[in-house]
């Protein structure tokens, strides 16, 4: 790999470092455990579980709906680095923000939690998309893994600082762990800036021999999307993907965003929560490098198997469980597939998109993963607060909530094996020289 090559993937792997500390920090660590005991205080369990599994919905409703017209409109110029700073900034800010909620205001939590997951998931899109500007083709599992495997480095170093703080908040002159804890939001927003910058310096954007300009990229970026609607007929293997991807991915983000806060509920400690959390990042960091390796080995779709029969045992397991030391080790289990089934899933898709149109085919794949995280929190927080209402303990509705979304691994798995590779290169292959003869 040449020098240039590879301060481009650094510089690209650095952003999952620099955002990553939001899906830590943030999503799956202090967050779920901050608004059900300060921001949500004196509410019960089960509804504080369901208002965080709707923001988490609502959060993903937004970026479904603009994540494909976003991406065609970045392709139509060379945009995607621009709009992955807005996402990116504007994640940050809002992360920054939730210092200054008081204790009780659950309502502008929500709304900076809300805003900060659009710029982390909406950042995500173009992120994602310049994969094929920085890596060739052979390189996209090993890339893609590298990413993750930054993320949960980046994210598990702040995360464990953050941990610190909120443990001996005295030795960080804090005056409680909740005032330590407010100020991990503000680092995260901090980090999450600094390192975004490394990308928009050193990554170039694919340039377009005619790139549109100004308002004109808006009126291409929706031609193309209509084109592209049209096209999807002669794709089938490829959305047969997206499909398996909408099943499985929903499980995975479910997990990330709602472990901690059903942890809480079945009656465990937030302490030891946060450092199986920790656990989970420290453990991901080789693993996805890991499962780069094992992707280049037997190919990704064989090792995206592997992940989702992990997975199903820790649903079953994590039903049933009732001591701490049984979440550390779901931790740990959860850690060694977490990065992997996602990079896994980037690069394999990556294969069978048209690379002009990398943007606007990764916010339909983003666009499924974020309906997916709609329905998968929504359940587990919705169906667990009907359990509640029929007279069943707040532990009782938990379990249930968490076995309602199980049997979607299983959907997912069956979809993805009937997704042939080669098939879908061959349906790429004949839409490419379908346009060339219509130009």
């Amino acid at each position: 790999m040449a020098l240039d090559e590879r301060k481009a993937v650094l510089s690209w792997s650095l952003y999952d470092w620099a955002n990553s500390a939001f899906a830590t920090t943030v999503m799956a660590g202090f967050y779920p455990i901050f608004f059900k005991q300060y921001w949500s205080v004196g509410v019960d369990t089960s509804m504080s579980t369901a208002r965080l599994g709707f923001a988490n919905s609502m959060a993903g409703v937004l970026v479904a709906l603009c994540a494909p017209v976003l991406g065609a409109i970045a392709d139509r110029g060379t945009a995607k680095k621009r709009f992955l700073a807005f996402f990116a900034y504007m994640g940050a800010l809002m992360t920054a923000s939730l210092y200054m909620v008081s204790m009780g205001s659950w309502v502008a939590a929500i709304a900076c939690y809300v805003f900060g997951s659009v710029g982390f998931s909406g950042g995500n899109i173009f992120y994602d998309a310049l994969i094929t500007g920085v890596a060739s083709e052979k390189r996209f599992d090993m890339v893609s893994s590298l990413g993750f495997a930054f993320g949960y480095l980046g994210g598990g170093i702040l995360f464990a600082i953050n941990v610190w703080m909120t443990l001996q908040p005295e030795t960080f002159g804090f005056a409680d762990a909740s005032e330590a804890v407010r100020f991990a939001f503000l680092t995260v927003g901090v980090w999450w800036a600094v390192f975004t910058v490394p990308l928009l310096l050193f990554v170039e954007e694919p340039k377009l021999q005619r790139p549109e300009p100004g308002f004109a990229m808006v009126g291409a970026g929706l031609r193309q999307l209509r084109d592209t609607f049209r096209e999807v007929r002669r794709l089938r293997t490829l959305f047969l993907f997206l499909a398996a991807y909408w099943f499985y991915i929903d499980r995975v983000d479910t997990i990330i965003r709602m472990a901690v806060d059903y942890g809480l509920s079945i009656g465990f400690d937030s302490k030891a929560l946060i450092l199986a959390l920790l656990i989970t990042q420290f453990v991901g960091f080789p693993s996805a490098v890991a499962f780069g390796l094992i992707g280049s080995r037997i190919g990704p779709k064989k090792a995206i198997y592997a992940a989702l029969a992990v997975y199903l045992f820790v649903c079953v397991w994590g039903a049933f469980m009732h001591r701490e030391l049984e979440f550390f080790l779901l931790a740990a289990v959860v850690g060694t597939v977490q990065g992997g089934i996602q990079a896994l899933s980037r690069s394999y898709y990556a294969r069978m998109i048209p690379k002009d149109k990398s943007a606007e085919f990764f916010g339909f794949y983003n666009m499924l993963g974020k309906f997916a995280a709609v329905i998968g929190p929504a359940m587990m927080g919705g169906f667990g607060l009907l359990v509640r209402q029929a007279g069943y303990s707040a532990d009782t509705a938990s379990r249930a909530g968490i076995t309602s979304v199980g049997l979607l691994f299983l959907i997912g798995g069956t979809l993805l094996y009937f997704v042939n590779e080669e098939q879908g290169r061959e349906e790429l292959r004949a839409v490419k020289f379908s346009r060339r003869e219509n130009k």
